[in-house]
């Protein structure tokens, strides 16, 4: 497995019992386990939701699932 399909796989599993849509970047925060300080992590790459936060823009929401969020996330961190 990839870098990139790593950490977009820890991304989904990180939103598992999220409630979508979501619609602030607060809200996203909020639905990880330990919210900004949630780490995925994989190789010698790690990244916080809060890092990975400050990649997103108020045109990306709403987020209507977690797969939305990953792709995202990982594009724009071009891992």
């Amino acid at each position: 497995m990839s870098v990139k399909e790593d950490i977009h796989s820890q991304i989904v599993g990180g939103l598992t019992d999220a409630t979508f849509p979501i619609e602030t970047p607060e809200k996203l925060l909020a639905a990880f386990p330990a919210g900004a300080e949630t780490t995925c992590k994989s190789g010698d790459v790690s990244v916080t939701a809060g890092e990975a936060g400050g990649l997103l823009t108020a045109d990306d929401f709403p987020f209507n699932n977690a797969k939305e969020v990953a792709d995202v996330i990982v594009e724009r961190a071009g891992l």
